[in-house]
C-alpha cells in the first residue's frame, strides 16, 4: 500500500470571526439572548462565539421576512427573482473553496468531500430553481407562494440542507427565516454575507442562530406559514405534534435506516465501492446511509473479504488533508452515541471488526467498523447510528431481501446492485423507500426529489416536486 504524505488545504483562506451574531432584515445584529461556542470537532478547539436567537429575535427575523415578503419579494417578477438566485449561484462558486475549507473544519468532513460534492452540489440548486422561478405555471402546483417559510437544518451538510430549503422557497416567492444546527452556523452566517454580496433585498433570507429552543420558536411562530425541517425523527414527530390543527405547510425529512443490497450476479468490486460510499461517506452521518448490508448468501464471504480489504485501505485523520477518507465525528454527543450502540452490538452477540487505523488524540474519532452475524432483532439493525458503523446481513432470495429491507419504520432510501436490469425495476417496485440507487449509492442532483415513507418524514426536496412545498397549489 502507498504512504500518504500529507496534503493540506490551507486554513489561510477562511476568515472565522472571534463572534458572531444574527443575520436579520439584511444586517448582521446582536442577538438578546445567550451566547455558544462552536468547535472544531477534528481539534475541540473553540472557532467562535455565536449569538443564541430569543424568542424575540425569532419574532424580529419572522417580521423581517413578512414585510420583505409583502412589500417586495412576493410583487417581484418570476425572472427578477432567478436574476438574484443566479446572482447566489455563481457568487457561491466564486467562493466555493473558502466555503469548503469553513464547512471542513466547522463539521469534520473531508475536504475532498466539501470541495467536490457538497459545495458544487450547493451552487446547483441555486443554479436549478433559478430557473424554475418564471416557469412555476408549468410546476403544476400552481403560481401563489405561501408567505414566510422557517427551515430548521441539521449539521451533517450544514451548506447542502441550506441550499436544499432556501432556494426553492425564494424561486416561489417566499422569504425565509433559517435556522441552522448549533454544532455548524458557521457556513450558513458565511451564506449570510453571500446574501448581502448578492444585494438581496433586506429580509428575503434571515439566518438565525441556536439549539432547541430557538427551532421550537421558529415553527410555533403564528407569522409562519412553511415549516421545512431536516433531522431526526423525534423531532420531527415533536414538530407534527405542533403544528397540527394549524394551517402551516410541513415539509420532513427525517431519519433512515437503509438496506444496501447485494445479489450474487452484481459487480463485486463495483458493489464494495458503493457500500463503502454508502456507509463511511461523511462519517455514517447521512440519513439516507446504507447502514444495513443485505448481502445474498452465496457471496456473502467474498463480499466480506473484499470489503474488509477496501475498509483498511481508508485514511482517516486530518479533515483538511486532501487524502482524508474519512474525517471526525461532528460532536461529543453523537460520538457518545456511536460508541454506545457499537458495545450494544457486541454484547447482543453481533461480531465487531474495525479498520486498523490510528486515530488522534485530540478530537472526535471513530474508526470505519463493520458488524457481522447480525438479525433484524439486533438494535444496531432496527435503530439509526448515524455514524461509520455497517450491520451485515444476509438473504437467499429476492422476497426474503424485500421483506428484511422493509422490515424497518423507516423508508427514506434503498441500493439495489445487480446485472439484471429487470431485477432492479421488479425490486424498485416493492422496496417501501423514497429513492431507489441502482449500481450506485448516495448520487444526488438538484433535478430530482428526494424524501422518505414512513418516519422518514414525508413531502419532497428537490426536482419539480420541491416546488410543491413552497406554493398553495392551483386548487386554493
Amino acid at each position: 500500500m502507498f504512504e500518504y504524505a500529507p496534503a493540506p488545504e490551507s486554513r489561510a483562506i477562511v476568515d472565522i470571526k472571534p463572534s458572531y451574531g444574527l443575520f436579520i432584515d439584511g444586517e448582521f445584529v446582536d442577538g438578546t439572548g445567550k451566547a455558544f461556542k462552536t468547535v472544531n470537532p477534528a481539534t475541540e478547539e473553540v472557532l467562535a462565539e455565536v449569538a443564541e436567537a430569543s424568542d424575540a429575535d425569532v419574532d424580529a427575523a419572522v417580521k423581517a421576512a413578512r414585510r420583505a415578503y409583502t412589500r417586495v419579494w412576493s410583487r417581484m417578477s418570476g425572472s427578477e427573482r432567478a436574476k438574484y438566485l443566479y446572482r447566489i449561484a455563481r457568487i457561491i462558486q466564486e467562493r466555493g473553496r473558502e466555503l469548503a475549507v469553513l464547512e471542513s473544519i466547522d463539521n469534520g468532513k473531508p475536504i475532498k468531500e466539501s470541495r467536490d460534492v457538497d459545495i458544487p452540489v450547493v451552487a446547483a440548486h441555486f443554479f436549478y430553481y433559478a430557473g424554475w422561478a418564471d416557469k412555476l405555471k408549468y410546476s403544476g402546483f400552481g403560481e401563489t407562494p405561501l408567505g414566510v417559510a422557517g427551515q430548521v437544518i441539521p449539521w451533517n451538510f450544514p451548506l447542502l440542507m441550506l441550499a436544499w430549503k432556501i432556494a426553492p422557497a425564494l424561486a416561489c416567492g417566499n422569504t425565509v427565516v433559517l435556522k441552522p444546527a448549533e454544532t455548524t452556523p458557521l457556513t450558513a452566517l458565511l451564506f449570510a454575507e453571500i446574501c448581502q454580496q448578492a444585494d438581496l433585498p433586506p429580509g428575503v433570507v434571515n439566518i438565525v442562530t441556536g439549539a432547541g429552543d430557538t427551532g421550537r420558536a421558529i415553527v410555533s411562530h403564528p407569522d409562519v406559514d412553511k415549516v421545512a425541517f431536516t433531522g431526526s425523527t423525534d423531532v420531527g414527530k415533536a414538530i407534527a405534534r405542533a403544528v397540527a390543527g394549524t394551517n402551516k405547510k410541513v415539509t420532513l425529512e427525517l431519519g433512515g435506516k437503509a438496506a444496501n443490497i447485494v445479489f450474487d450476479d452484481a459487480p463485486l468490486d463495483q458493489a464494495v465501492e458503493g457500500i463503502v460510499n454508502g456507509i463511511f461517506f461523511n462519517q455514517g452521518h447521512v440519513c439516507c446511509a446504507g447502514s444495513r448490508l443485505l448481502v445474498q448468501e452465496s457471496v456473502a464471504d467474498e463480499v466480506m473479504e473484499r470489503l474488509k480489504r477496501r475498509m483498511a485501505t481508508l485514511r482517516v485523520g486530518d479533515p483538511l488533508d486532501k487524502n482524508t477518507d474519512v474525517g471526525a465525528i461532528n460532536s461529543a454527543e453523537q460520538l457518545a452515541k456511536i460508541r454506545e450502540l457499537s458495545d450494544i452490538g457486541e454484547a447482543e452477540g453481533a461480531e465487531r471488526w474495525s479498520a486498523p487505523c490510528d486515530l488522534p488524540a485530540n478530537g472526535y474519532w471513530f474508526a470505519p467498523t463493520v458488524f457481522t452475524g447480525v438479525s433484524q432483532a439486533h438494535r444496531i439493525a432496527r435503530e439509526e447510528i448515524f455514524g461509520p458503523v455497517l450491520s451485515v446481513l444476509t438473504f437467499r432470495t429476492p422476497s426474503e431481501a424485500i421483506e428484511k429491507a422493509n422490515n424497518t419504520p423507516f423508508g427514506l432510501s434503498a441500493g439495489v446492485w445487480t446485472d439484471k436490469g429487470s431485477r432492479i425495476l421488479s425490486m424498485a417496485n416493492r422496496l417501501r423507500a423514497g429513492v431507489v440507487w441502482a449500481n450506485t449509492f448516495n448520487k444526488f442532483d438538484p433535478t430530482s426529489p428526494f424524501g422518505g415513507y414512513k418516519e422518514s418524514g414525508y413531502g419532497r426536496e428537490g426536482g419539480r416536486h420541491g416546488l410543491e412545498g413552497y406554493l398553495k397549489g392551483e386548487d386554493s
